[in-house]
């Protein structure tokens, strides 16, 4: 089995920036997902927006989960569930208008810190979405302006915690899934694992890295490089030690009104043929709020569908 994809990102200043750029160029076609190191945002920082997020869940949720639990006698199950996660979760939203000072229970310093982070955060993703229009031979900022619309992306971030677990083997921490948007920065406990990612045919664990952030890309960008790139199925193993995992998944995702199809760069110029249809993210988020837990390609064909029968429309008009 392949060694999981480390980008060390101080090395794109380099004489190695161009095997830095294929390993980048690698993993997006064959992982779906890579983790960076020396990616600029600091390290005290980062421990600190640990630190924070653990006590906040000590203090704010931990109380509130164990009730869910005992409410539905999850402590007990004896058979597999599948239609609940075994998460304790709240969304903070950043773009294109925060929502931090609305979040109820969140103490001034910590809604301050991620502020902050989310704005390094923002600009990692911009900065990786122009290394992969690079290593694709797109122009500089096209996947940027694809994802803009006519507000600018949707930008967020879930906030994970996964408590240990008495029957991990019933309960998943998170179901598996790809992830509808764009581009996705995880900040996981480097203690804990749970993350796994499916790679021919076989779960393979996303390795705990102390500082690092790890990245995977979303059906969009499988979508704008025409099946280049690919969303990859990944899911959260709970597990029954510890003291839990901490998670803060950011997603750098296209405006809701952002028209999105394959860039006419990656079209086969013979064959002319985009595998993938055209649709407004918004519309894709809408079916997949019901399909989040199923097979990706049933959504993609449900567009092209529509939009065969919208051009049949037209064309008999």
């Amino acid at each position: 089995m392949a060694t999981f994809p480390v980008i060390n990102m101080e090395k794109l200043n380099g004489e190695e920036r161009g095997a830095v750029m294929e390993k980048i160029n690698d993993a997006c076609e064959n992982w779906g997902f890579f983790e960076v190191v020396n990616h600029g945002i600091a390290p005290e920082f980062m421990d600190t927006v640990e630190r924070l997020t653990k006590e906040h869940y000590k203090k704010c949720m931990e109380q509130r989960f164990k009730e869910m639990v005992a409410s539905k006698g999850l402590d007990a199950v004896e058979s597999e569930i599948d239609d609940l996660d075994w998460e304790s979760t709240f969304f903070l939203r950043h773009l294109p208008q925060s929502n931090i000072s609305e979040v109820p229970d969140l103490d001034d310093q910590y809604r301050e810190v991620m502020k902050e982070f989310a704005a390094e955060l923002e600009k990692l993703a911009e900065h990786l979405l122009d290394l992969l229009c690079e290593n694709l031979g797109l122009e500089k900022g096209y996947l940027k302006k694809v994802f803009y619309g006519s507000k600018g992306p949707n930008f967020g971030t879930k906030v994970s915690n996964y408590p240990p677990c008495p029957k991990p083997d019933l309960i998943k921490g998170l179901r598996a899934h790809t992830d509808a948007g764009g581009i996705i920065l995880l900040f996981q406990d480097d203690k804990v694992s749970g993350l796994q990612l499916l790679k021919d045919g076989e779960w393979v664990d996303v390795p705990p890295m102390r500082h690092s952030i790890v990245i995977n890309l979303g059906d969009q960008l499988e979508v704008i490089t025409n099946g280049r790139y690919k969303s990859v199925l990944h899911r959260v193993i709970a597990q029954t030690d510890g003291s839990g995992r901490m998670s803060l998944a950011s997603f750098y995702n296209p405006g809701s009104d952002a028209v999105i199809y394959p860039a006419p760069a990656l079209v086969d110029k013979v064959e002319k043929k985009d595998l993938y249809p055209k649709f407004v993210f918004d519309d894709y988020m809408k079916l997949y709020a019901g399909l989040k837990f199923q097979a990706k390609e049933p959504r993609f064909e449900a567009f092209k569908n529509a939009n065969a029968a919208h051009l049949e429309q037209v064309a008999s008009a």
